[in-house]
C-alpha cells in the first residue's frame, strides 16, 4: 500500500507519519510537495499536521488553494482513503472535504499533551483496528482545535454516525472537564459521509512507540491498511449509517 504524504510551507510532522507508516509491513510513504498536480499510483493520502503557509489568514485557508489539493479532492471522489492530522484536519474542513471548522482553543491556549479519546464507531476505515467505546491516548498539539458547527450540521453528522473519535476520560466518561479544547460534544474527530475522509486533531503518528508513551495511534493507520487491503480496490468507503 502506497501512502502519499503531502508537505506544504510550514508542515512539521510530515516526517513522523512517514517514519510511523512505514514501521508497517508491506507499506511504503512518499512525500509529495504542495505544488505537485497529481497523485497517481498512491492508495491513500495524509494531510500531516504543522502550520502551513504560516497559518495566515486561518489554519488552512491559503492550504485550500494549492495545486496538490486538486489532486486530493479527486482522490477523495475516488474513495480513495485521505486523512488529515491536525492542521490537516483544519485543511480538510477549509477545502469542504469535511464538514464544520477548526477555531481557537476556548483558553486561547495552545496545548500540547497527551489526551484521551473514546471510540464512538469501529465500523470505518479509520478505527475498524479497534473496538467500539476503547479508549485511546493520543497527544494533541494544537491552538486552534475546537471543533464547531452550526447547530443543524452537528445534528446531521451525530445522526449519520460521522464523530469517530470524542475527548473523553481514562474511563471513557465524556464532559466539560475531558474537553481539552472546547471542542462541541467533545468531539475530536470526523469522517465525511461516504466514509473516505477523515479528520482528528490528536497525532496518531506520535502515539506509534511505546518510547513516546503510547501506541495508540497504531490502531488508526492499521484500520486504513486493513480496509485497503480488504477491499483490494480505490472504492474503501462505507457507506452511510
Amino acid at each position: 500500500m502506497r501512502f502519499a504524504v503531502i508537505r506544504f510551507p510550514g508542515s512539521n510532522c510530515d516526517q513522523d507519519c512517514v517514519l510511523a507508516l512505514e514501521s508497517f509491513e508491506g507499506v511504503e510513504a512518499s512525500y509529495v510537495w504542495h505544488k505537485d498536480e497529481s497523485l497517481e499510483g498512491f492508495d491513500a493520502v495524509v494531510l500531516p499536521g504543522g502550520f502551513s503557509y504560516g497559518d495566515y489568514l486561518r489554519c488552512g485557508a491559503i492550504a485550500r488553494f494549492s495545486p496538490i489539493m486538486k489532486a486530493v479532492r479527486g482522490a477523495a471522489a475516488d474513495g480513495k482513503l485521505v486523512i488529515g492530522i491536525c492542521n490537516g484536519f483544519q485543511i480538510l474542513c477549509e477545502s469542504r472535504l469535511l464538514p464544520g471548522a477548526l477555531i481557537r482553543n476556548r483558553d486561547l491556549h495552545f496545548l500540547c499533551r497527551h489526551v484521551f479519546m473514546r471510540v464512538e464507531s469501529a465500523e470505518s476505515s479509520f478505527t475498524g483496528a479497534g473496538e467500539k467505546g476503547a479508549v485511546w491516548n493520543i497527544p494533541i498539539a494544537h491552538g486552534e482545535g475546537a471543533y464547531c458547527a452550526a447547530p443543524e450540521v452537528l445534528e446531521e453528522i451525530e445522526k449519520r454516525g460521522q464523530v469517530l473519535l470524542r475527548y473523553c476520560g481514562a474511563g471513557g466518561e465524556v464532559g466539560e472537564e475531558t474537553n481539552p479544547n472546547g471542542s462541541v460534544g467533545n468531539i475530536a474527530g470526523i469522517r465525511n459521509l461516504e466514509g473516505n475522509v477523515f479528520g482528528l486533531m490528536p497525532h496518531p503518528e506520535r502515539a506509534c512507540e511505546a518510547g513516546l508513551g503510547s501506541t495508540d495511534g497504531r490502531f488508526i493507520f492499521q484500520s486504513m491498511i486493513q480496509a485497503f487491503r480488504k477491499t483490494g480496490a480505490t472504492k474503501t468507503g462505507e457507506e452511510a449509517a
